[in-house]
């Protein structure tokens, strides 16, 4: 089994910077988990920079430690997990980096390896579904976001980080009858959005809907749409508030703080996950490295859930 290196052993500014500081492997042999970067941002329509996220995050997440106390479980010690690089993509060709990702990410999970992946852009997580269901049939998505990303195009292109939802129903890759969307906030660009997005299929709860929710109301809606259903999280950092994630390329007020989102991960415990990803991470708009921070913890609290997972069926 791989473990992070020791920070107690180890100071955290030595070594060369892996996700969770555990060991790098070139190929999936044995492993439950790959964690791996995307860094691509081809498709952002604002500020770019979500290229270098996955470096980032490698960086800030040496200071996260192994034991999660308040789901009570050390992931490394269910789950034989390593940092398997960066997916393969090209900067000059969007609809080739998405075949890339989407021929990686079918390997993964026909191997039956839980991915974790750190953006790049939200495009991204079409060629990410590409690849899942290729492997597997349709999924549930659970889009934590700021933003619909429902739209049809963006400068007469249909695969930018602000369509890659619509794209994915399109393509039947999205279970929609068990996938929702969170913390969607701030103005649209025309009043047949919200229809819109209702008219694909997908269930929203927007933070103006739920600012007065508790975070156990959230997950309880979050758990009763999905259900039993495989379900694949994409979590775009602007889904939480600028306050606490600068560092993204399209900031949006009004959203969750950090301390909420870590309360209502641990509530999402019991869900039937199939992959997460976590995207949108500019660092170069990112204050101390906080966003960069923040991006890490997620993805170790996704980890705790699927250890919880497979340590359920066990």
């Amino acid at each position: 089994m791989n473990y992070p290196l020791d920070a107690q052993i180890t100071p955290r500014f030595a070594g060369s910077p892996t996700f969770f500081r555990l060991p790098q492997q070139q190929n999936l042999d044995g492993l439950d988990v790959a964690i791996q970067g995307i860094p691509f941002d081809g498709a952002a329509s604002f500020r770019p920079g979500a290229r270098f996220g996955p470096r980032a995050v490698r960086e800030m997440s040496s200071l996260l430690r192994p034991f999660n106390r308040v789901l009570d479980i050390d992931p490394y010690k269910i789950l034989n997990c390593a940092d398997v690089g960066d997916c393969p993509v090209n900067p000059f060709n969007t609809m080739e980096s998405l075949d890339m990702m989407s021929a990686y990410y079918e390997r993964v999970t026909r191997a039956g390896i839980f991915p974790i992946s750190y953006g790049g852009d939200h495009l991204v997580a079409l060629g990410e579904l590409r690849g899942i269901t290729r492997a597997r049939g349709s999924v549930a998505v659970l889009q934590v976001d700021a933003h619909l990303d429902t739209w049809d195009t963006y400068f007469g292109n249909k695969y930018t980080h602000g369509s890659f939802m619509k794209r994915a129903i399109e393509e039947e890759l999205v279970d929609v009858n068990h996938s929702l969307q969170v913390g969607i906030r701030g103005p649209l660009f025309s009043e047949k959005d919200m229809d819109d997005v209702r008219a694909l299929g997908i269930e929203i709860l927007p933070m103006d809907a739920i600012v007065d929710w508790t975070v156990e109301q959230i997950a309880q809606a979050i758990h009763a749409r999905i259900g039993s259903a495989p379900v694949f999280i994409t979590f775009d950092v602007d889904g939480v508030d600028p306050a606490f994630t600068p560092g993204t390329g399209t900031p949006e007020i009004g959203g969750f703080t950090s301390q909420q989102m870590m309360a209502l991960l641990h509530r999402l415990r019991g869900l039937n996950l199939v992959g997460a990803d976590i995207v949108e991470v500019s660092p170069a708009y990112d204050n101390a490295g906080i966003t960069a921070l923040f991006a890490a913890r997620v993805g170790y609290e996704i980890l705790c859930l699927a250890a919880l997972q497979k340590n359920l069926y066990r």
